[in-house]
């Protein structure tokens, strides 16, 4: 198959899961329709390397990760994250929950190895299930390797409309109290003002530390020059941390990336500002579904059910943990579990679902504002903190804890 045409090919079923994910406003995610026509595809006439063969080989993915994790580093807010702490400890017991249950149900019936592989993309999004598909694949357990994706591209089928649900309770909850003449709105006020400014600000022409150098030398590849060694940095000290403990690359790409933003070494959301976000999610997509090329109709017969559990599981979990640390912080049960969600999806399907469920409870846009000021900001951070820093801390940690078939248990 040539270069080009592999590649037009998995653009269109990229593309495909696009236009279903928006006709059915994102209850039918992309990923779900990317992933059967990628199965299909290997299963009928696609070349096992047809990823490969259309320019991103294993080697050019990971360098998108690291480019953009090191990116979704930048994205965190200091600021925000301590106006919304309670939002952060809700998502933690949400988390926390999904951790102990699935360990306990999961010790039930399964083995070791398939509980460490399905905690952190249960906990996370793309970028844990890869660090975990990676891992089994390279201790030799293409199943479970194909498990972590499977469990990806499904989780967002509960999480979806659930979420909805959620939401729309508690959106009514406060419609009717602001009808009510009850409903006081001065702390989303402030949270969505501050909100603005920092977005503002943020869009300065050069990061503060090379503030003297003209806007116009910071090209492309400055940008993309501060990125890779920011990168660099994180993969030396993963290095020369091995012989004490191991530490994934990935995990301190997170880490230098919210450093190299505060002390304005990397501007906010630099890679999207390079031009380069859209290639490089492009690239990890195509090689989280190139993991499928190894599943087998019997494999993924074999893996519904530890899926079904391992979902329903985490679902569980969250929503006792969640609960009870929203109720101690007088957060609404509705809330609460919403927060806790966002972690089987995150950015930008909470952002989707949230704004979908307001606009379909109100057209009056000083309803609407309220709405948004009361619910964007607490499922944003939620699904920052659960997706974009807690799920690669915890990949990085549990995927050195995979055990190969070959390898003994110390």
């Amino acid at each position: 198959m040539p270069q080009m045409l592999a590649l037009v090919l998995l653009l269109i079923i990229l593309y495909l899961g696009d236009i279903v994910s928006t006709r059915t406003k994102a209850w039918i995610p992309s990923v779900f329709v990317c992933a059967v026509l990628f199965l299909l595809g290997y299963w009928t006439f696609f070349p096992v390397d047809i990823v490969a063969r259309a320019g991103i080989p294993n080697v050019v993915a990971v360098m998108f990760m690291y480019l953009l994790i090191v990116n979704m580093g930048t994205l965190l807010s200091v600021k925000e994250l301590l106006r919304q702490w309670k939002t952060i400890l809700i998502s933690l017991a949400g988390i926390i929950g999904i951790i102990i249950i699935t360990i306990i149900i999961g010790y039930l019936f399964f083995d070791r190895n398939t509980i460490i592989v399905a905690i952190p993309p249960l906990v996370g999004g793309i970028v844990s299930a890869i660090i975990m598909a990676k891992g089994a694949a390279d201790a030799g357990l293409d199943n479970l390797a194909v498990f972590a994706i499977i469990i990806y591209v499904m989780q967002g089928f509960i999480g979806y409309p659930l979420t909805s649900i959620m939401l729309k309770r508690e959106g009514r909850k406060v419609l009717q109290k602001y009808h009510a003449g009850t409903w006081s709105s001065k702390e989303d006020a402030k949270a969505s003002l501050e909100s603005k400014e920092e977005v503002t600000t943020d869009e300065n022409p050069m990061p503060h530390l090379f503030a003297s150098i003209p806007a116009r030398y910071n090209s492309s590849y400055f940008i993309f020059l501060r990125i890779a060694t920011v990168g660099f940095l994180a993969y030396f000290c993963s290095e020369v941390l091995k012989p004490i403990v191991s530490v994934s690359p990935f995990v301190l790409c997170l880490l230098f990336g919210v450093i190299a933003s505060s002390f304005g070494f990397l501007e906010r959301h630099p890679l999207k500002k390079a031009g380069g976000f859209g290639l490089a999610v492009m690239g990890l997509m195509l090689f989280i579904f190139n993991t499928l090329s190894k599943a087998t109709p019997q494999m993924l017969i074999d893996l519904i059910t530890p899926l079904v559990v391992f979902i329903l599981a985490a679902v569980v979990g969250m929503f006792i943990f969640s609960i009870i640390v929203g109720w101690a912080l007088k957060v609404s049960k509705e809330m609460a579990f919403s927060i806790a969600l966002t972690a089987l999806y995150g950015f930008p399907a909470d952002y989707i679902i949230t704004n979908e469920v307001i606009n379909n409870l109100t057209n009056d846009q000083t309803e609407k504002d309220i709405l948004t000021s009361h619910m964007l900001p607490p499922m944003l951070i939620g699904g920052f903190i659960s997706v974009t820093i807690v799920s690669v801390v915890l990949a990085g940690v549990m995927v050195n804890m995979i055990v190969g078939p070959l390898t003994p248990i110390n």
